[in-house]
C-alpha cells in the first residue's frame, strides 16, 4: 500500500495547492492539484486557477492527484496541460496519480493515452505516473526526458513493451512497479530483455525494477545482462527477493560496480544481509520480511 502523499520531488518541497493560502510560490515549491469524489469544481477548473496566478510561468513541475469521480481518468488533465505548453515555458516535471490507498487503491486508478504530453513539452525531463488501467504511451521520441517511474499493482505486458521501445536517448532513471498477477500483471522476465540487454537507453544509471513477485529471477538475469555493468544503482525493492537472487547478484563481478542497491521490503537471511553489508557496496537492507515458503512472500503493493 502507498499510505502518504509525495512530500518532496525532484528537489522541491510538495505542498497540496488551495487557492484560500494566496499566491503560491510557483519558483520554489512544487504543487499537487487534486479533486475529490464530491468536489463540485472540476479538476481542470484548478489547474486554470493555479496557472491564472502572477508568476506561474515559474512552475517546475505539477503534480495531480485524485482526478474526482472513483472511475474519473486523467484525459482532460492532459488535453488541459496540452493547450497551457505556452504558460509553462519552464515545465519539467509531471507526476499524474500521486493517490494513496486511503483514496483509492493503486489498482483501481485509470490513466490515460499520455503521448500528447511528451509533443507539448520537450523539454520535459521527468515523468511519473501511478496506476496503469487504460494507460498509454504511443510512440514517444523525445531528447529531454532523464526518468521515467511508472507505478503499478500490476502491470500488463503491452504498457511495458510500449515503455521500453520509445526512443528515449536521454534517459537516466527507468522505474518499473511490476505487482502482482492478481491485478493485471502478466510480465515475464522475456519482456525485460530490451532493458537488459543494454540495447536501450544507453545514459541509462539507475534501473528500478520494483514490486516484483519474481524478483529472484530478475536478479538472476540482471547478474549476467549487459546493462549492469553500466548502472549506477540497482533497485530491486518491494519485492519478493530471497537468498536465491541476492547470491546471484554476488556472483557477478559487474555488481560491485554498483554505488547503490536498493532492496528494501525483501526476504532475505540474516547471514545473507551480513554478505551484502560486507560487499562493499552500499545496500539498503530495510523492511526485513519473514516467509520459509513462496506462498507466504508478497510484494510491497498490489492493491
Amino acid at each position: 500500500m502507498i499510505p502518504e502523499h509525495a512530500t518532496e520531488w525532484l528537489g522541491y518541497p510538495v505542498e497540496l495547492y488551495d487557492p484560500a493560502n494566496g499566491t503560491p510560490d510557483y519558483r520554489n515549491k512544487v504543487y499537487r492539484l487534486a479533486s475529490d469524489y464530491e468536489a463540485e469544481e472540476p479538476l481542470t477548473d484548478v489547474l486554470a486557477r493555479f496557472i491564472g496566478g502572477p508568476g506561474s510561468e515559474e512552475t517546475p513541475a505539477l503534480i495531480f492527484g485524485l482526478y474526482g469521480e472513483h472511475d474519473s481518468t486523467p484525459v482532460a488533465i492532459v488535453e488541459a496541460l496540452v493547450a497551457l505548453r505556452a504558460r509553462l515555458p519552464k515545465l519539467r516535471g509531471i507526476f499524474l496519480g500521486d493517490i494513496i490507498s486511503e483514496e483509492c487503491e493503486i489498482s483501481w486508478i485509470n490513466q490515460s493515452d499520455v503521448s500528447p504530453l511528451f509533443r507539448a513539452y520537450p523539454n520535459l525531463e521527468h515523468f511519473r505516473i501511478r496506476g496503469s488501467n487504460g494507460l498509454e504511451f504511443g510512440e514517444i521520441h523525445h531528447a529531454k526526458l532523464k526518468s521515467l517511474v511508472i507505478e503499478s499493482g500490476g502491470l500488463d505486458v503491452g504498457v511495458l513493451r510500449e515503455a521500453v521501445a520509445e526512443d528515449l536517448p536521454g534517459l537516466e532513471h527507468l522505474e518499473i512497479w511490476l505487482g502482482s498477477d492478481n491485478y493485471g500483471g502478466n510480465i515475464t522476465l522475456s519482456d525485460l530483455e530490451p532493458v537488459l540487454s543494454g540495447k536501450k537507453f544507453p545514459r541509462l544509471k539507475y534501473l528500478g525494477l520494483r514490486d516484483s513477485e519474481f524478483q529472484d529471477e530478475i536478479a538472476a538475469a540482471i547478474a549476467l545482462a549487459p546493462i549492469l555493468a553500466r548502472l549506477e544503482t540497482l533497485d530491486l525493492s518491494l519485492g519478493t527477493l530471497t537468498d536465491e537472487g541476492a547470491a546471484a547478484l554476488l556472483g557477478s563481478d559487474a555488481f560491485y560496480g554498483l554505488k547503490k542497491l536498493d532492496l528494501h521490503h525483501h526476504y532475505l537471511s540474516d547471514d545473507m544481509m551480513a554478505r551484502l553489508k560486507n560487499s562493499g557496496v552500499n545496500v539498503d537492507l530495510s523492511q526485513q520480511q519473514q516467509g520459509e515458503e513462496e506462498d507466504d512472500r508478497y510484494i510491497a503493493v498490489s492493491e
